[in-house]
């Protein structure tokens, strides 16, 4: 499977989005399952969009809502009082639609949409890099890196931002202001807003 962009990812001023970029055991969602009861602390109301590399079935073999996508229901919406799920196949995609996401995601009004594992698409990304993974840096290459949080001492491009990978605070503020820079920050680095 390719992480290939599909579509023109939305970056439109009323919805912030911040990819979350790192490489596999780096420990992206360890990091996200901390940092979002900080975020939460500090009044944020935010959605993550996760790609997955693999199938994956949120739906139980046997309960009514299986059952009823597997005659054909697409999509196919649970709801209760305390939770609603949307389940829909994608068999001819080669890859998730993260554009088509975001806007599934919109209608929620989220302050935040952090956005983890999409690392190709086009979108502002805080990368998280620890030397003992043995990988490169991204930053380089990737001009919608925007800041790097890691536990070492990488050399970065002058207009990345550095960050501790272990200062869960320091992310957090820093991720928690992200939203009321996020105007300036639409564009790779060096090119401002998009448009």
């Amino acid at each position: 499977m390719s992480d290939i962009p599909i579509g023109a990812v939305p970056l439109e001023a009323d919805l912030p989005l911040l990819g979350i970029a790192a490489w596999s055991g780096t420990g992206k969602t360890t990091l996200l399952e901390r940092l979002l009861p900080a975020l939460r602390q500090r009044g944020l109301r935010v959605a993550v969009i996760k790609h997955a590399h693999h199938a994956f079935d949120v739906d139980q073999p046997g309960k009514d809502s299986h059952r009823l996508r597997q005659a054909g229901a697409e999509p196919i919406l649970v709801a209760s009082r305390a939770r609603v799920a949307l389940m829909m196949e994608t068999p001819d995609r080669e890859e998730a639609d993260l554009a088509e996401l975001i806007e599934m995601v919109r209608p929620q009004r989220p302050d935040l949409v952090l956005v983890e594992g999409f690392k190709a698409w086009p979108l502002p990304k805080l990368e998280l890099y620890r030397e003992a993974v043995g990988k490169p840096l991204r930053a380089a290459g990737d001009g919608w890196i925007v800041a790097v949080a890691s536990d070492g001492a990488p050399e970065l491009p002058d207009d990345v931002e550095r960050l501790d990978l272990n200062d869960l605070d320091g992310l957090a503020d820093w991720v928690a202001d992200w939203p009321t820079r996020w105007a300036g920050r639409r564009g790779p680095r060096g090119e401002g807003t998009a448009s």
